[in-house]
C-alpha cells in the first residue's frame, strides 16, 4: 500500500509580464482553438513568475555566501588564534553538511511544498548568517556555517524543481539559463566581494552585508510564495537518513582528506572514510530500491532510469570536476607561482565568471531551438582546450594568457551547464522532479570534492618532487599545477564522448509540455 497521498494546489491562471525569460507566443487570429490554447499556455501565471524570480535572487545570495570564507579565512584565524588545520573546518563543515542534507531534499520538497521548503531554507540561512556575524568563539562560527549550509542545501533543488514544475518543456532552456547564471556568477563574485569587504571592514562584515538581503528574501517569500506543485505525505525513513549521512558525508570527507593528506600527515587515512562511504552508499541504494516500490524512498533512484538523465548528469559531473579543480588550482598558480595578491587574482578571474553567467540565458534560448548536443559538445571541447592552455603556465607567463584561458574555460562551461541540467531533468515525470533535482545537486557536491582532491593531490606530489630536485617554490608550484591541468584535460575526453550521446528528452506522461 502506498505511503503517499497528495494535496492538489489550484493553479493561478493570471497572466503576468515576462520577467523570467519565458517569452509569450503570439497567436494569429487564424490559429485553431487547440493551438491557441497551447500558445496561451506558454505564458506563466503571475504567481509562478514571482516564485521563480524570488528563488533566483535567494539562490544567488546563498551560493555567493558559499565561496566567501576562503578569502576571509586568514582574518578569522588571526582573531581566534587558530591553526590553518582548524580554520579549514569552516569550509569542510559547510561541504559535509551540504553533502548530508542535499540527498534528503527530494523527500523534503515533496513533504513541505514550495512555500514550506523556501521558508525553512531562508530561515536557516538567515539564522546561520546572524550567528556567524556575532560568533564570540570559533566553535560557534563553525556551527553557524553548518546552519547556513543546511539552508543552502535546500535552495538549489527547490529552484530546479520549481522550474521543472512550472515552465513548459520547450521554454525550460531559457529559464534554466537563468539558473546557470546564478550558479556561475555567484561563486565568481563571492571571493571578490569577500576580499573587498574584509580589506575595508573586517570578516564579520561579510555576514552583515549578506544578512539584510537574506531576511528581505525571507519576508517576501513568506508573503508571496505559494505551493506550485502537489505535496506528498511520505513518511521519513530514519534508516535511510542515517545511511545517507554515512554515505555522502563519508565520501565527501574522504575526498577532501585526500587533498589534505597529500599536503601533510593526517590522523586518519582518507581510505577509512572513503571505504565507509562506499559501504554506506551500497546500503543506501539497497534501502531506496526497496522503499521506492511504495513511493516512500528518501531519494527515488528511478530518476536515473529516465531518458537522458544519467548521460546529462555524467557530462555535468566531469565538467564540475574540471571547474572545481580550476577554482582551487588557478589561484594557487597566480598567488604562489606568479606572485599576485589574492584580490588581484580574484579580479583576474572575475570577467570569465561574469561572462559564463551572462551567457546562461543566451545558451538557454539556443537550447530551446537546438537541443543539448550542439551546445554541450563544443562546450566540453572548449573546457578541454582551456585545461591545455593552463597546462602551459609558468611563473613568467603573461597575465593575458591566464585571462584568455579562463575566458575559454568559462564560455565552455556556459555551453555545458544549461544543456546538461535541462536535458537531464527534462526526461523525468513530475513525481520525480524533486528527486532528480536532489540527485543533480548531490552529484555536484561529490564532483566538487573529487575535483579538489584530484587537483591538490597531483599538484602536491609533483611540486614536492620538483622541490627535492632543487626547484624554487614558485617553479615547483607551477610544475605541479601543469601536471594537474594536464590530467584534467585527459579527464575531459570522457565528457566529450558522453556529450555525443546527449539527446533532448521528450516530455514524459503528465509533464507540463504544453
Amino acid at each position: 500500500m502506498s505511503a503517499r497521498t497528495t494535496e492538489a494546489t489550484p493553479p493561478d491562471r493570471t497572466t503576468p509580464p515576462d520577467v523570467t525569460g519565458v517569452a509569450p507566443s503570439a497567436s494569429p487570429s487564424t490559429t485553431p482553438p487547440a493551438a491557441a490554447g497551447e500558445a496561451a499556455g506558454d505564458r506563466l501565471p503571475r504567481e509562478h513568475v514571482r516564485v521563480i524570480a524570488l528563488l533566483l535572487v535567494s539562490a544567488f545570495v546563498v551560493i555567493l555566501n558559499e565561496t566567501t570564507m576562503g578569502v576571509a579565512l586568514p582574518a578569522v584565524m588571526d582573531e581566534f588564534d587558530i591553526a590553518p588545520s582548524a580554520g579549514q573546518w569552516l569550509t569542510t563543515a559547510f561541504m559535509l553538511t551540504m553533502a548530508v542534507v542535499i540527498p534528503t531534499t527530494g523527500w523534503m520538497l515533496q513533504r513541505l511544498g514550495t512555500r514550506g521548503a523556501f521558508i525553512l531554507a531562508m530561515s536557516l540561512f538567515s539564522t546561520g548568517t546572524l550567528l556567524a556575524a556575532v560568533a564570540p568563539v570559533f566553535g560557534l562560527l563553525v556551527a553557524a556555517r553548518v546552519v547556513q549550509a543546511t539552508g543552502t542545501a535546500i535552495m538549489m533543488p527547490l529552484l530546479m524543481t520549481t522550474v521543472m514544475t512550472t515552465v513548459p518543456l520547450h521554454r525550460r532552456g531559457q529559464v534554466m539559463g537563468n539558473v546557470s547564471m546564478v550558479i556561475a556568477v555567484a561563486p565568481a563574485l563571492g571571493p571578490t566581494m569577500s576580499g573587498g569587504v574584509v580589506t575595508a571592514l573586517g570578516w564579520r562584515e561579510v555576514f552583515w552585508v549578506v544578512l539584510p538581503i537574506a531576511v528581505a528574501a525571507l519576508v517576501l517569500g513568506a508573503i508571496l510564495v505559494r505551493d506550485v506543485a502537489d505535496r506528498a505525505r511520505t513518511r521519513l525513513d530514519p534508516l535511510s537518513l542515517l545511511l545517507s549521512a554515512g554515505a555522502f558525508g563519508g565520501l565527501v570527507y574522504g575526498l577532501s582528506a585526500i587533498g589534505e593528506a597529500a599536503q601533510h600527515a593526517t590522523p586518519v587515512s582518507p581510505a577509512v572514510p572513503l571505504a565507509a562511504g562506499v559501504v554506506f552508499l551500497a546500503l543506501f541504494v539497497w534501502r531506496q530500491l526497496r522503499l521506492q516500490r511504495t513511493d516512500a524512498a528518501l531519494l527515488d533512484l528511478r530518476a536515473f532510469l529516465a531518458p537522458g538523465f544519467s548521460v546529462g548528469l555524467g557530462v555535468m559531473a566531469i565538467a564540475m570536476v574540471a571547474m572545481f579543480g580550476m577554482i582551487i588550482g588557478l589561484p594557487l598558480v597566480l598567488q604562489e607561482a606568479m606572485g599576485l595578491a589574492p584580490l588581484t587574482s580574484g579580479l583576474l578571474m572575475l570577467p570569465g565568471g561574469l561572462a559564463m553567467g551572462l551567457l546562461g540565458p543566451v545558451v538557454g534560448r539556443l537550447y530551446d531551438r537546438l537541443g543539448p548536443r550542439p551546445l554541450a559538445l563544443p562546450g566540453v571541447v572548449a573546457v578541454g582546450v582551456a585545461m591545455v592552455l593552463f597546462a602551459t603556465l609558468t611563473p613568467t607567463s603573461p597575465l593575458w594568457w591566464v585571462l584568455v584561458g579562463h575566458m575559454v574555460l568559462s564560455l565552455g562551461l556556459a555551453f555545458v551547464f544549461t544543456p546538461t541540467f535541462t536535458s537531464a531533468l527534462g526526461g523525468l515525470r513530475p513525481a520525480l522532479y524533486s528527486h532528480g533535482s536532489a540527485a543533480v545537486a548531490t552529484v555536484q557536491q561529490l564532483a566538487g570534492a573529487a575535483g579538489t582532491a584530484l587537483f591538490v593531490t597531483l599538484l602536491t606530489i609533483r611540486s614536492v618532487a620538483l622541490l627535492d630536485d632543487g626547484a624554487s617554490e614558485a617553479t615547483a608550484t607551477a610544475g605541479g599545477a601543469r601536471l594537474a591541468f594536464t590530467v584534467s584535460a585527459v579527464v575531459i575526453v570522457a565528457a566529450v564522448l558522453l556529450a555525443t550521446r546527449l539527446r533532448r528528452a521528450d516530455a514524459p506522461s503528465g509533464a507540463p509540455a504544453h
